[in-house]
């Protein structure tokens, strides 16, 4: 590998995931010089068989910059709430709130499509690893091993859209001692957009519509998950019934995938001329995909912050306490309703389980505590201010 010069721009974001993407997008008609750094190729996640649940509010973001893929998304109608083993449910539909959707299901591959075309303006290093990082007063220097040579860049703020917080001091963690088994399976009848949440002593199970399928998210222990792989086609199906109920039946199932579950969570959004974004900043528990919504409004809300301060200092620190202010409401708010969900409705104990259907049948019956939380599922908790 050849040595390089030092490439100076204002921002550098490291990730060109969706997350990344949607912030380089949101920042092209601004003032700054950007560059977009990824450790893989250029349309690397063509191969990527994930689903994403977008919330109609990610829709209206990615609308304002001209990266919604309408064709790509299956639209969720209702989402219908219910536990194993005991009474009360809820059912949140979409007409309650004049919204053609509550959320979309899409394939990660059509979204990250959609908004590599659209930032073609933008400059691209592509298989390029961060190597190291060295902050100075006025600009951060990080060190890319690329495929064809080592370069430097230099910026005045380095932003961190890619992998999940680690060991740092400052990063809480707790590992639920859950596996998310994946999949998509075919219902024996059509969908008709409803999403179903059931909880179980085990975890949450989440169905999704997607095309003609559903999208499943079969929370259980890691013992579980392990066998669940290894069951062939119909013992699979079966477990899902058996799990789920009988509201519904399915006659095909594709390849499974699963892996493990924890909260990861910074509890400090920025460094000197650093800042952490998506799937770096925080990574959620899946229950209710509050966690790549919560970082597409990363993105947007730390766009927004640079470009109405566009005169002073992309990475100084009157900035980066400028946006921690604005992100902190919606990810504590983001963290505890996932977090919450999880530990209320993970276990089988007689007294928790007849006061969670006492819970959802009021949520049934009282519309505006229903709505509360319909919005923050839509549009963050900036839904509630």
């Amino acid at each position: 590998m050849t040595e390089e010069s030092v490439d100076t721009v204002d921002i550098a974001i490291v990730g060109a995931g969706p997350v990344g993407m949607t912030l380089a997008l949101a920042l092209a008609e601004g003032p700054f010089s950007v560059v977009l750094i990824d450790s893989r190729g250029r349309g690397a996640w063509r191969a990527d068989p994930r689903a994403l649940a977008l919330s109609h509010g990610s829709r209206q973001l990615l609308e304002r910059l001209g990266a919604w893929n309408v064709s790509a998304g299956t639209p969720i109608h209702s989402i219908h709430v219910s536990q194993r083993n005991g009474f009360g449910r809820t059912v949140i539909e979409a007409r309650d709130y004049d919204l053609p959707a509550l959320g979309y299901v899409m394939r990660y591959r059509d979204l990250a499509a959609t908004l590599d075309a659209r930032i073609d303006g933008v400059r691209l290093l592509n298989d390029c690893a961060l190597v190291d990082l060295t902050v100075g007063r006025e600009t951060t220097e990080i060190r890319l091993a690329c495929s064809d040579a080592t370069r430097r860049v230099a910026a005045r703020l380095i932003v961190h859209a890619e992998g999940t917080p680690g060991s740092e001091a400052d990063v809480t963690m707790h590992d639920y001692r859950q596996h998310a088994v994946v999949a998509e399976v075919r219902p024996l009848a059509g969908h008709a957009q409803r999403a179903w949440e059931r909880f179980t002593p085990d975890g949450p199970l989440a169905l999704l519509p997607l095309g003609l399928d559903y999208s499943v998210v079969f929370t259980v222990p890691p013992d579980q998950a392990v066998g669940l792989l290894a069951l062939d086609e119909s013992d699979f199906l079966a477990a899902l019934r058996a799990q789920f109920g009988s509201r519904l039946d399915f006659v095909a199932c594709g390849p499974r995938a699963s892996f493990p579950l924890a909260l990861r969570f910074r509890q400090r959004l920025t460094g000197p001329r650093q800042v952490w974004v998506g799937n770096a900043a925080q990574s959620l528990h899946p229950v209710s995909g509050q966690g790549f919504n919560l970082g597409l409004r990363d993105a947007w809300e730390l766009a927004q912050t640079l470009l109405t301060q566009a005169g002073s200092d992309a990475g100084g620190a009157a900035m980066l306490a400028a946006y921690a202010r604005r992100r902190n409401i919606d990810r504590l708010a983001s963290m505890a309703f996932t977090d919450g969900i999880v530990r209320l409705f993970s276990n089988d104990l007689a007294p928790l389980r007849i006061a969670r259907g006492f819970g959802l049948q009021v949520l049934d019956l009282a519309p505006p505590l229903r709505h509360f939380i319909a919005r923050r599922m839509i549009w963050g908790a900036r839904a509630w201010l």
